[in-house]
């Protein structure tokens, strides 16, 4: 059972509106400290003056005007969310330039990075629990934290999307088919997969091939690393992995499944975090790559200002 004190949440509820008058500088001291940083901005420890809350500082640039759309529409998101399982807004800016808001602080890691961690013990009862933070460095408690390409649905309305990470999408999402809450649980099923075995269930060698894989649900269990591997939890993937959505377990029937109830082991998975580092170090390089190209861009726009 989770702690209750991680299920409380860090500040009570506030109505969040954009600061179009001030900066975060004026109410909150910004710690150089940069706590992470992703394709779309940088994040900084911050605190606020009137309270001494500790806090995030998330950084956006948006030259665009879509660029700011997409932002406007992530904070609108959020501060309808409440959860214990969700990361909470706090206060929101915007420059004219940069677009900022600040986030409750959550200090664990990402959630691949932690269980990478030589101190933790990888075993499938753990895996029971990428925009994923721990809670806190020891604990197995998480937050989803990126709500940058969430939508809000309308079960009345047809909702398409066309974006997300290739080896995570489900085969609706890759095939421009309408959407629903099904659509998330692919998701789960796959991050299912990469925890317990350190492998990608639809990685090809380009996004092309990836997305070919994920529309023809080309995946098995054949790896060694799967010896070690539980039928229930197989069971629980396989049926999460499904590529008629209808037949897709729901958030309900999952927590109901065997798997997640009874019967997950608590016995070390031979092999997998060794695969599981190398997973993790792969998207670190490829992070790095894209990270260089937006520089590259960045500085190639910057020199034809200057002409």
């Amino acid at each position: 059972m989770p702690n209750v004190a991680e299920l409380e949440p860090s500040f009570p509820f506030r109505p969040i509106e954009i600061h179009k008058d001030k900066i975060p500088s004026d109410l909150y001291d910004i710690s150089p400290e940069e706590l992470g940083r992703g394709k779309y901005g940088t994040v900084f420890l911050c605190r606020e003056r009137a309270t001494g809350l500790e806090l995030a500082a998330k950084f956006v640039p948006c030259p665009k005007r879509e660029d700011r759309r997409n932002m406007e529409r992530e904070i609108d998101i959020m501060r309808t969310l409440q959860h214990p399982r969700l990361i909470q807004i706090y206060d929101a800016f915007d420059d004219g330039k940069t677009i900022s808001i600040i986030l409750e602080l959550i200090l664990g890691g990402e959630l691949f990075e932690r269980v990478i961690g030589d101190d933790f013990e990888l075993t499938e009862r753990a895996c029971t629990p990428e925009n994923i933070l721990c809670l806190t460095k020891t604990g197995n408690r998480i937050k989803i934290i990126d709500f940058g390409l969430a939508r809000h649905y309308n079960p009345d309305k047809k909702l398409q999307v066309l974006f997300g990470t290739p080896e995570f999408a489900a085969p609706e999402v890759v095939n421009f088919d309408q959407i629903g809450f099904y659509t998330d649980m692919w998701s789960v099923g796959v991050i299912c997969y990469v925890l317990l075995s350190g492998l990608s269930p639809f990685m090809g060698d380009n996004d092309v091939e990836t997305m070919t894989n994920v529309t023809l649900g080309n995946y098995d269990f054949n790896d060694a690393t799967f010896d070690a591997v539980s039928d229930e939890a197989k069971d629980f993937i396989t049926k999460l992995l499904t590529r008629s959505c209808t037949d897709r377990l729901t958030a309900k029937d999952a927590l109901k499944h065997p798997w997640l109830r009874e019967s997950a082991q608590n016995t070390e998975l031979p092999g997998t975090k060794t695969k599981l580092k190398r997973y993790v170090i792969k998207k670190r390089w490829i992070k790095a790559v894209y990270t260089i190209i937006a520089l590259q861009r960045m500085g190639a726009k910057i020199d034809l200002d200057l002409l």
